[in-house]
């Protein structure tokens, strides 16, 4: 069903609640522009210095079957891949295949990051391949809902098994070939279910930050924030949880005191806070600023936990009394509007609607509308604040999350948690039946609730999770950096360990 401008208006009447996550989706956004240019900063040194050749990276598109499953659908859809020939000792080198996701890929994932540090340590063939309906990879048509229907997990996994057949015709490659996958959060998890759904075509998988089990009330998210701004190893503390809770305390009765106007101006929002589902887009895009520092600790975003909770702890240089908590949540978002360079706080639940209705393809960072049809017809990930772990404000509710998934794309939400049960049934959740599967999780990010953080019993998956003391989300994914605390560069360790011993023993297998 498509929902005209108008129609999207009429139906927006009658939703009662605020969709969450617009400062989350712009907050990604922002690190992901901050890794490309790191990334591409590490490219560029290393062609000055001879070391890389960018020149060898050749762009292509795969046309794929709109439906794997149905031989009835004869339509294509574009798939963009980048393959980098450039370390790969052929003919019998390794593939490292570097999975795309909800946002468009680039060159610089076959040029950087520490997959690709391995690949020179190996030999191996780069490829990266992008997720279908994201980035490049869509039809015109692509963002219409009965064309998103042809977006799925499972899709996507038809399109690497495809992707897979293509590249061994192309490059004649044999069993002596051995593939590796890597993904970060969504890819993490489709690196994951690769290698388990496929264990003939993927040798390993390495899967960081991946949520393999789909929840559709994903409370713990918002618990595990807590327990990080409390963390006193990142620079948290007790008394910066206290102070946050005390603030949206503060916020919360504002709003519902009937001083709404003095809030806005508070928080610079772009217009008045009149409507109710405009006061919970306020709520949420505070807690966001908080969420987004917790899950991209020190991975790029306008602040780090020790800095969020040094505003919301100190005593004001102005004042010999300490500040109160609002106060200095306001600060906090002077700090967003300046770094994302915004000049007021968007909380329109209305064109937060639009914006999500918006069929227009643009090919380049997150796909917000793809990504959304995703969680509300497969994985949830909603991330609320009903129970008492929460640090932010009761006003974040399940129903608040869901009620777009009907509006915007016809998506019962009754059906919401039997969609989330065939996932987890038809994958195995958080307690996958997969071997050789390594999965990479920092114990500040709260993402990692629901990824595998324990080792198996069997002799191949005794040492398959890796938690990472004090580090955040994807975050050892990245090439070694000077700054990087020990710990991870302990646990990238014992990744190159993992991929070289798969490596030797299927080499082994092989002969």
């Amino acid at each position: 069903m498509n929902l005209s401008p108008t129609r999207c208006l009429y139906l927006l009447l009658l939703v009662s609640f605020a969709y969450s996550g617009r400062v989350m989706r712009k907050l990604k956004e922002h690190v992901h522009r901050v890794h490309y240019q790191r990334a591409k900063q590490h490219v560029l040194m290393r062609a000055v210095s001879g070391n890389s050749h960018m020149n060898d990276v050749k762009e292509e598109l795969i046309h794929q079957p709109l439906d794997h499953f149905d031989s009835q659908v004869t339509e294509t859809i574009p798939q963009r891949f980048f393959v980098n020939e450039e370390h790969w000792e052929a003919p019998n080198g390794p593939v490292f295949l570097f999975i795309g996701g909800e946002a468009a890929i680039s060159m610089i994932n076959v040029l950087a990051g520490h997959h690709v540090d391995m690949a020179e340590e190996h030999g191996a063939l780069l490829l990266a391949l992008e997720h279908r309906f994201y980035g490049e990879s869509i039809n015109p048509d692509g963002l219409d809902t009965e064309q998103l229907s042809y977006l799925s997990s499972q899709q996507a996994l038809a399109d690497l098994v495809a992707f897979h057949h293509y590249i061994s015709q192309r490059y004649d490659l044999s069993h002596k070939n051995t593939w590796i996958s890597f993904g970060g959060s969504y890819p993490g998890s489709l690196s994951a279910w690769l290698r388990g759904q496929f264990p003939h075509l993927i040798y390993g998988a390495v899967a960081s930050s991946a949520p393999v089990k789909a929840k559709l009330d994903f409370s713990t998210y918002n618990k595990v924030v807590g327990e990080s701004l409390m963390e006193e190893s990142v620079g948290g503390s007790e008394k910066c949880v206290d102070s946050v809770w005390e603030a949206f305390a503060a916020v919360e009765a504002a709003l519902l005191g009937g001083n709404e106007t003095e809030a806005g101006k508070d928080f610079f929002t772009c217009e008045p806070l009149d409507e109710p589902e405009d006061q919970t887009e306020l709520i949420q895009g505070l807690a966001d600023i908080i969420m987004g520092t917790v899950q991209y600790n020190l991975e790029g975003g306008p602040l780090t936990i020790a800095e969020l909770c040094t505003i919301m702890t100190n005593k004001s240089e102005a004042l010999e009394e300490e500040e109160e908590a609002y106060d200095r949540l306001i600060k906090l978002v002077k700090i967003y509007l300046t770094v994302m360079e915004e000049p007021c706080l968007e909380t329109s639940h209305q064109k937060s609607v639009l914006e999500l209705s918006n069929t227009t393809v643009t090919q380049a960072g997150v796909g917000e509308r793809q990504w959304f049809y995703q969680t509300c017809s497969e994985f949830g990930y909603y991330q609320t604040c009903e129970d008492a772990s929460c640090p932010f404000s009761r006003m974040l509710t399940l129903q608040s999350q869901t009620d777009l998934c009907p509006l915007l794309f016809g998506v019962s939400q009754s059906s919401l948690p039997s969609r989330i049960a065939f996932t987890n049934k038809y994958y195995g959740g958080d307690h996958p039946q997969t071997h050789r599967v390594l999965y990479v999780n920092g114990d500040i990010d709260p993402w990692h609730e629901l990824s595998v953080l324990h080792n198996g019993t069997s002799r191949e998956d005794r040492e398959r999770a890796i938690v990472i003391d004090g580090t955040a989300h994807c975050a050892d994914m990245s090439h070694n950096q000077s700054e990087d605390p020990a710990t991870l560069r302990e646990a990238r360790r014992e990744i190159e360990n993992h991929v070289a011993k798969w490596l030797k023993v299927a080499a082994w297998e092989h002969l």
